[in-house]
């Protein structure tokens, strides 16, 4: 597979790569694939796991068994670069797989696949670079990612919406990603309070980046909306109430969700 030329077999081989910086660096090297014209899109996709490959470590436990920490402490600032991290490793197997499920899918025009493609590869090369930059910064701070338990909420979320389209894109950026951006902010407020300016840029650039990667949900999701003759707010409540385990947790970053185009309509009555 790793010699194919297929982009749904790329983006499986980044799916099917355990160790998080071998999945990072594979991320990145299927991205330059994909820009230098070196792949093809198939008319039929293969099948894709329902799970991506993992390592060892973390160990996964519920939500409510991942330890929370004060900010105002090492320890503390240590564990939200640690549950941040693992969002991003978990993201960029969000960006492959809805390339590897779903390039082929007849929700998308014929003429806007290769589009659909380009914007998904390029939001799991970010979040390749994010996880590498977090990484990093867990090296500086004497940790890992890996040396804390995470949950695995997100790829709950994954397997909910792996046969709809349309699903994924209101569960995963236009909930779940969106969800960043109202808790970003505060997140870094409280790091630059504790005097953890490096962590604080960091997750700045992750902020600024991911409302790019909300957008290009709200835009396929209107895409698909539109060709399935449906109005998309009323559309994203359905899919959203059926597929998503609650309900959407205010304040909202209003501003920032309308950077991204996903206005309070879509949004308000969720809560």
């Amino acid at each position: 597979m790793a010699d194919s030329t297929d982009i749904t077999d790329l983006a499986r081989t980044v799916l099917d790569t355990a160790d998080p910086h071998e999945k990072a660096a594979r991320a990145h090297t299927v991205a330059r694939l994909w820009r230098d014209g070196s792949c093809n899109v198939p008319d039929t996709a293969q099948p894709v796991a329902n799970r991506p490959a993992r390592p060892d470590s973390p160990e996964l436990v519920a939500p409510g068994d991942v330890p929370r920490r004060r900010l105002n402490g090492p320890a503390g600032r240590t564990a939200l670069l640690h549950a941040v991290a693992h969002i991003e490793l978990n993201a960029i197997d969000l960006a492959f797989d809805l390339v590897a499920r779903f390039a082929t899918d007849t929700a998308i025009a014929d003429d806007r696949r290769r589009n659909f493609i380009s914007d998904w590869i390029t939001v799991g090369d970010d979040e390749a670079r994010h996880f590498n930059l977090l990484s990093d910064r867990l090296s500086e701070l004497g940790a890992a990612y890996g040396d804390m338990p995470a949950h695995d909420g997100l790829w709950d979320a994954a397997t909910a919406t792996r046969g709809s389209l349309p699903a994924r894109l209101a569960v995963a950026p236009m909930v779940l990603e969106a969800r960043g951006l109202d808790v970003t902010p505060g997140m870094i407020d409280r790091l630059v309070s504790a005097g953890d300016k490096a962590s604080a840029d960091c997750l700045r650039i992750i902020y600024t980046e991911e409302v790019a990667h909300v957008a290009a949900g709200v835009r396929w999701f209107r895409h698909v909306a539109e060709r399935a003759g449906k109005d998309p707010e009323n559309w994203f409540k359905a899919l959203v109430r059926q597929h998503y385990g609650g309900s959407l947790k205010p304040p909202f970053n209003v501003e920032a969700r309308a950077s991204a185009e996903l206005f309070p309509e879509f949004y308000q009555t969720l809560t």
